[in-house]
């Protein structure tokens, strides 16, 4: 009986080991990046901060998805370092950023308190691939004011081609970026009206 414990005991932790082996994590994480060129950031306004854009629930998830005729796929192994929602406010803030060369535009929640004279919301309606290979970025983008009246939305549509990469996800993500870029210049094209207008008016 000793002898067959004995015996037994071993097996049972060589079992033991190899439930707890670590288990290898194949996933890629992608991020989300401006792609305006870097600048020295030397004004202090405009100060705008950006709040999350809405998004639809199907994208509001880890996984990135793809959507065909009805349905949605969402894979296992391409997933976001972080929610969209916040890479998007992230991003647009670090483009229009380094377009107006302003230290002071930043997502909402990097403000400590309500330093900020504008804030920018967007509506994001669709930012996916479509059937032939384009990346369509479409809503909405508003820059109101924190003190005065309602301002009016501005309706985008940008088209992207998806550029031919050995991973597919990495090709959709760098289209992404690119409409991000787009939608930055748009603003940002906007912005410089509206700060010419003010010194006008100033004078």
């Amino acid at each position: 009986m000793k002898n067959s414990l004995f015996l037994i005991s071993p097996l049972l932790f060589l079992c033991g080991c190899s439930t707890f082996q670590p288990v290898k994590d194949s996933a890629i994480h992608h991020v989300l990046d401006p792609l305006v060129p870097d600048r020295a950031l030397t004004s202090s306004t405009p100060t705008i901060a950006i709040n999350r854009p809405s998004i639809p629930s199907y994208l509001d998830r880890q996984q990135l998805i793809t959507r065909t005729e009805g349905a949605i796929m969402m894979s296992k192994l391409d997933l976001w370092a972080e929610p969209l929602d916040a890479a998007i406010s992230r991003v647009t803030a670090s483009n229009l950023s380094r377009l107006t060369g302003s230290m002071a535009i930043r997502p909402v929640e990097n403000f400590t308190t309500l330093d900020y004279s504008t804030l920018l919301e967007l509506q994001i309606t669709q930012f996916e691939p479509d059937n032939s290979s384009q990346m369509i970025l479409q809503g909405t983008w508003k820059l109101q004011p924190v003190s005065g009246e309602e301002t009016s939305a501005h309706f985008f549509r940008i088209v992207v081609p998806i550029p031919s990469n050995p991973s597919p996800m990495t090709g959709r993500v760098n289209a992404m970026n690119q409409a991000l870029e787009s939608l930055a210049r748009e603003i940002a094209n906007k912005l410089q009206v509206t700060i010419s207008h003010s010194s006008v008016a100033g004078h």
